[in-house]
């Protein structure tokens, strides 16, 4: 899928891809708001592929030795964005004038906002922040009444 981007005019060849994410000869310091403005501007190439986007969204954090880390959220955003990452590393590469530039995804161990339905469900919710509940409930023979 690379090259297919609503905006064209300074589209990378595959070539000049590989020649950017393997030339090793620039190292020029970016600051955190410098990303931000470039991958917000690589965003806007992505107007054709919402979900790409949305995932993207989170600009990476800045570590030591010019390495972006990306936290998503599951293994399907990780395989998509190692279809666009060759592109999307060149472009972060030319733009800041970094060829040390790495990026790092990872998956997310935490369940982010779960939604909870059942009884049970906001129960054990409440026995994470107070394991005390458990223990009462036990002893006082408690039950969610189902009617």
């Amino acid at each position: 899928m690379l090259g297919k981007f609503k905006n064209e005019e300074k589209q990378l060849s595959v070539k000049e891809q590989f020649q950017m994410y393997s030339n090793s000869n620039e190292t020029e310091d970016f600051t955190k708001e410098d990303l931000e403005l470039k991958w917000k501007k690589f965003l806007t190439r992505l107007d054709d592929r919402p979900n790409l986007q949305a995932t993207l969204s989170i600009v990476p954090k800045l570590n030591e030795n010019f390495q972006l880390y990306l936290e998503i959220d599951n293994s399907i955003q990780k395989d998509v964005i190692e279809t666009i990452k060759p592109e999307l590393v060149a472009f972060l590469r030319k733009e800041l004038k970094n060829s040390k530039l790495e990026l790092l995804t990872k998956v997310s161990d935490e369940i982010k906002n779960r939604i909870i339905y059942t009884d049970n469900d906001k129960f054990d919710e409440m026995v994470k922040k107070n394991p005390s509940l458990k223990i009462l409930k036990q002893k006082f023979n408690l039950d969610f009444g189902e009617v």
